[in-house]
């Protein structure tokens, strides 16, 4: 995951970084929402809905302990402030989850030298009360103590976040079965400062099952955490994961891109999203919208390979886009972009119809955070 050069910009303003989190909240909860959506329209099953909302949950997580982190920046001195891409992705960059992850390292030890959350509460009382003034320096040391509380707790989407396999049946003779599983994995790729989640289906005709084999499954995530690179296509993972396993045959590979965020507060894009924002005029708290981009590549049929003088291995022939000719180009068999956004700016997005945007799904989020499928 290598970085490159993008336009960082820091949030300075305590109610700013607050209001930054609160809206991330807000989206990061409409997106399982989103996921049961295209469960009913039978765009996912129930196994990669808990997949994704998993990682979904996760991403929460990593946004509170942040939020948590500089809940502070701009009224003490030291505190840190947050950055962010401004103008790619609206994100926090990549650094800021690669130092959440050393912080999570030493976090027992700095709890170890913290007052309890109840003692430092305690404290803020009676400074209120004696000296009649705010106890922001105890405020602050209450909002790095929940930091490393939720650090702690685990369970938050990290920059890497390793391969785990579902177990989904067996094909073929019992006594020989040919083991089905889900794949998953997920990274805050540094290219594009955005997280993106993985999702392979294969077919193991290895003697020991791949979660259960000390030898492949080892092999398998650190090769699969390699290929995680946002500006690989996905015929070009498939196709070397398929070649260096010949007893893993990769069937379809999905890859879920979170993001842009686009905000009319915060973040400064260019392009027909931005100009609906401006447009749409909503309210703080409805003036975002957010990007869902999932590529699919599937297995079209099997070839035979000879290897050795007397083998023979199955290798994959991938469809590449049947319509339109742009396989070449993406890698994938499918690519479909969605958007989901509030329904102020849905409405000036119908208003404006920019090109391009006709065939993209819409996901409404209305009243009480109900979520509608349009195109």
């Amino acid at each position: 995951m290598t970085e490159t050069a993008t336009d960082p910009s820091q949030i300075d303003d305590t109610r700013a970084t607050r209001r930054y989190f609160g809206k991330f909240e807000r989206i990061t909860g409409h997106l399982t929402r989103v996921a049961a959506t295209m469960e009913a329209e039978g765009r996912l099953d129930r196994r990669e809905v808990e997949v994704l909302a998993r990682y979904l949950v996760a991403l929460n997580f990593t946004f509170r302990a942040l939020a948590h982190k500089y809940h502070f920046a701009g009224r003490v001195p030291h505190a840190g402030k947050l950055t962010f891409d401004r103008i790619e992705s609206g994100f926090p960059v990549f650094a800021e989850l690669m130092s959440m992850a050393n912080d999570a390292a030493q976090a027992d030890r700095h709890l170890a030298n913290m007052r309890s959350a109840e003692a430092l509460k305690d404290e803020m009382v009676r400074v209120i009360l004696r000296d009649r003034e705010i106890p922001t320096k105890l405020q602050y040391a209450l909002s790095q103590r929940l930091y490393y509380e939720e650090l702690a707790r685990g369970e938050l989407f990290w920059a890497r976040n390793d391969p785990q396999s579902l177990w989904l049946g067996n094909l073929g003779d019992p006594r020989d079965p040919r083991r089905q599983f889900l794949v998953h994995w997920a990274v805050y790729d540094s290219q594009v400062n955005l997280p993106t989640i993985y999702l392979m289906e294969l077919e193991d005709t290895g003697r020991i099952g791949l979660p259960k084999d000390d030898r492949r499954w080892p092999e398998v995530q650190a090769h699969l955490m390699a290929q995680a690179l946002a500006h690989l296509k996905l015929v070009t993972i498939a196709r070397g994961f398929d070649g260096d396993f010949d007893d893993l045959h990769p069937k379809r590979l999905r890859r879920f891109h979170l993001g842009p965020m686009y905000s009319h507060t915060f973040t400064r894009q260019a392009g027909p999203l931005r100009e609906v924002l401006d447009l749409a005029r909503a309210p703080e708290g409805e003036d975002w919208a957010l990007v869902w981009t999932e590529e699919e590549l599937v297995s079209d049929r099997v070839e035979t390979e000879r290897k050795g003088f007397f083998g023979s291995v199955e290798r994959q022939v991938f469809a590449l886009d049947p319509f339109g000719g742009q396989g070449a180009e993406t890698g994938a068999t499918r690519l479909d972009r969605s958007i989901i956004l509030p329904q102020r700016p849905y409405q000036a997005l119908e208003e404006r119809r920019p090109p391009g945007f006709r065939d993209v799904r819409k996901f409404v989020v209305g009243a009480g955070g109900r979520v509608l499928s349009y195109r």
